[in-house]
């Protein structure tokens, strides 16, 4: 057996992202806007300026009404220098407002630049991860758990938005207002407040990136149980009905209970650990206020430092560790905005196990001739499902592909869809009109080719939506002609709703028959030169199973089509049926060569008349009519 595929190649290892690449990943997405980010961060740095201005101007006022006293004590107050001095604090007074203002203004405008720029990431990387995923193998989407998947994308989107709010509206503008006020306190005043705002904010940083990234790992311990208790929910909910039949909703609710309790236990960590890092911060940021008041009082006692000076630093270091108390939050939601974000990286990441080739080119239906030639294929290395297997379908005819359950019918069609690939040494090839499907696009080849499944899955929206489906750019009138020639307009038609009523999640407001109907409806809508049916008329009772077998053979004229059976009656009229069991082909013929030489066909025929009676006996009989 020749190897095949066992995984999606290219899924990066949870963890095995660092924060710096997911920061980069991320870049090119926002600088889709350079001029917008420019414009925004000469904002952000006009915020801070006018910022720094407010208690320089708060100082000037200080120190001039304390001037205004000292005037007053002495009874001078009226004198013309006293009267312009008040007329200076006046207009301090004015500026103070209009700096404040301009901080407000330059800030406001920073984020109005900015929200275009966030928004639109989001959305291209939504966008880019939700094709992504459509993209990928079946392999992979069995493996993973929708409910888990979705939540990831969701808290990745939000985590773009989360770290670009941090990064630009509170870690930058932070850090340019350190560098402005340490550059003052040099230039103003002396090296000693500077050195000393530096070591306590380095010592600050210092302790809340360790102490956040050792609780880190809790974050990420309650992210893994909400996507798992989240998924849980979600895969309950959804088989609703399984639930019911086996009276297990309290077992459910346990189950569902067991991630929540784990939850609630990382969460209780979390919290601890958080109370740890904001008590030392504040005894932190409290150290190193009491040395730089300190040596600011000394200032003034000495008279060095006028009261506006120790009104200026108080409120520069206000202005600086206020922003910083919120740090340890900043950082930690930083931290969990990329771990989030890694998390959708990650599937973005994933490597696509059925990739176009390079060159590929659209497929060129002339006929519809489906070649399966030698295929050997297995899911897994250990577990080979289809040995051999050798058979064509002529263009414009009917082959049906017969056997028990798990002989790799259904395999067969999965391969022609190009869910799965065949290895290209060794393993076969499956080509259509002699070209073969790993060669062309995998978009033109599932627009060539129209399936009716077995096990059919709608959306939840109408009925008209469901059947557009087939041909989303169909007019109302070729979607009604398409139900109609399904036989389901005039059932469609008898509802309240009519082509408006919806169908449930997963079509179960409509009960097997109607949700094949619908399949077939779809099918017919799409009008492809290639057909499956895989078991199309299984959930069917014997009355409707004959309507709609007229109607398949009658859309299957002129058109190549594969029908993958367990019910014989509906296979009669096929130009060629192929018998499988075990993943090899055992006889291959018409339905008369078949039942004569009495082999593992007419086998399962004769079981298949002893457990359906004279009503399967006339289906085929009236098939066979037909066929003829």
């Amino acid at each position: 057996m020749r190897r095949s595929p066992t995984h999606e190649p290219g899924l990066p290892a949870q963890g095995s992202r660092n924060d710096w690449q997911t920061i980069r990943s991320l870049l090119p997405y926002l600088t889709t806007y350079k001029w917008r980010v420019a414009f925004a961060l000469t904002c952000l740095i006009g915020a801070k300026v006018a910022n720094l201005g407010v208690p320089i101007v708060m100082k000037h006022i200080v120190d001039s009404l304390s001037s205004v006293q000292h005037l007053t004590a002495f009874g001078r107050a009226h004198d013309a220098p006293g009267v312009v001095l008040i007329g200076g604090v006046g207009l301090l007074v004015v500026a103070y407002a209009g700096v404040r203002l301009s901080t407000s203004l330059f800030t406001e405008l920073r984020e109005l630049l900015f929200s275009k720029v966030t928004e639109s990431a989001v959305r291209q990387l939504a966008l880019k991860v939700f094709r992504h995923l459509h993209s990928l193998s079946l392999r992979f989407h069995l493996e993973r758990q929708t409910g888990g998947m979705s939540r990831d994308i969701e808290r990745g989107t939000r985590g773009i938005q989360q770290l670009v709010s941090y990064s630009l509206y509170s870690i930058l503008p932070t850090l340019v207002e350190v560098g402005l006020v340490m550059a003052f306190f040099v230039t103003k005043y002396e090296a000693y407040y500077a050195i000393v705002t530096g070591i306590a904010l380095v010592t600050y940083i210092v302790f809340t990136v360790k102490v956040t990234e050792w609780r880190t790992h809790y974050r990420r311990t309650m992210n893994d149980l909400d996507s798992k208790a989240n998924s849980r929910a979600i895969d309950s909910l959804l088989n609703y009905e399984t639930v019911k039949y086996f009276g297990n909703e309290e077992w459910e609710a346990r189950r569902y209970d067991e991630n929540l309790q784990r939850y609630r236990a990382a969460a209780i960590k979390s919290q601890r650990s958080l109370s740890m890092l904001n008590f030392g911060q504040q005894t932190i940021i409290g150290t190193g206020l009491v040395f730089i008041l300190w040596r600011a009082t000394q200032g003034v006692m000495a008279g060095h430092l006028t009261l506006g000076d120790l009104v200026l630093i108080n409120t520069f270091m206000l202005q600086l560790y206020i922003p910083l108390n919120f740090l340890g939050v900043v950082y930690r939601e930083l931290k969990q905005a990329l771990t989030d974000m890694d998390r959708m990286f990650t599937l973005l990441g994933a490597g696509r196990e059925v990739p176009d080739a390079p060159n590929a080119q659209p497929l060129a239906v002339n006929g519809g001739a489906v070649r399966f030639e030698n295929v050997d294929f297995a899911y897994e290395p250990a577990r080979q499902i289809l040995h051999g297997v050798d058979f064509t379908i002529p263009a414009g005819t009917t082959t049906a592909v017969v056997g028990h359950s798990g002989s790799g019918k259904s395999t067969l069609g999965r391969l022609l869809f190009r869910f799965y690939d065949l290895p290209r040494a060794g393993a076969g090839r499956i080509a259509i009109d002699g070209q073969d499907i790993r060669d062309v696009t995998q978009d033109s080849l599932r627009a060539a080719i129209g399936i009716v499944p077995q096990d059919t899955v709608l959306f939840n929206d109408s009925i008209y939506y469901n059947i557009a489906y087939g041909r989303p750019s169909a007019s109302r009138e070729e979607v009604i002609a398409a139900a109609q020639a399904a036989h389901i307009h005039d059932f469609i038609e008898a509802l309240p709703a009519g082509y408006d009523t919806p169908v449930g999640e997963r079509g179960l407001k409509l009960s097997g028959g109607e949700k094949q109907r619908v399949a077939i409806a779809r099918t017919l809508l799409k009008n492809p030169p290639i057909l499956i049916f895989d078991e199309a008329t299984s959930a069917l009772d014997s009355k409707s199973e004959r309507a709609i077998q007229r109607e398949l053979d009658s859309i299957a004229q002129d058109r190549t089509t594969l029908i993958i059976a367990h019910r014989l009656s509906t296979v009669v009229h096929a130009e060629q049926i192929i018998v499988m069991d075990h993943g090899r082909i055992v006889e291959r013929g018409t339905f008369a060569q078949l039942l004569a030489a009495g082999g593992l066909f007419s086998q399962m025929w004769a079981l298949q008349q002893q457990r359906g009676g004279e009503a399967a006996s006339d289906a085929a009989l009236d098939t066979l009519t037909l066929g003829r």
